[in-house]
């Protein structure tokens, strides 16, 4: 599903904001490790993964809107949901 693509490009650039905003010594170890998670949505086994998932639970009907990684960084974040 293209969809699970979409909401993965969505929570990168979420991350990608939220990244800039990390400019003090202290949040400095916090915005390695946002970028470490960054790297795993842009891998192709994390893609591949996501996609059977969203496939399976959209089959099985848990899922209507297959938006995982956007949502788990709109969590994190605090950002406004559409």
């Amino acid at each position: 599903c293209s969809c699970s693509f979409l909401d993965t490009d969505r929570a990168l650039v979420l991350l990608e904001e939220y990244c800039k905003k990390l400019r003090k010594p202290e949040e400095q170890q916090l915005k390695k490790a946002i970028r470490k998670v960054m790297g795993i949505f842009k891998s192709s086994l994390f893609q591949a993964l996501l996609g059977s998932f969203t496939k399976k639970a959209t089959r099985h009907g848990t899922i209507s809107h297959p938006s995982l990684p956007a949502a788990v960084a709109c969590d994190v974040l605090g950002c406004p949901k559409d």
